[in-house]
């Protein structure tokens, strides 16, 4: 086990055995923005949202664009006449 794995396993430890409120804290705002990322990831992949704004907004927060979905037209080969 290297130095640094065991100086981290040691906070950890007394991270859970003297100030479980600050672990819990931690948890609860993880889950917090995890909740968050999810929402934004759904929206900038949602064609239904204009694809400018979502491409804008991946782009600020460092996400991957969308794909851009193909128009959908009729065609007019496939309509009874």
């Amino acid at each position: 086990m290297s130095e640094h794995t065991t100086y981290v396993d040691e906070l950890a430890t007394q991270l859970r055995t003297e100030r479980p409120d600050v672990l819990r804290a931690a948890e609860d705002e993880l889950q917090r923005l995890r909740r968050l990322f999810g929402a934004v990831t759904r929206y900038i992949h949602n064609p239904a949202h204009d694809h400018t704004a979502r491409a804008a907004l991946a782009r600020d927060l460092g996400l991957p664009a969308p794909i851009r979905e193909p128009s959908r037209t009729r065609n007019s080969a496939s309509e009874p006449g």
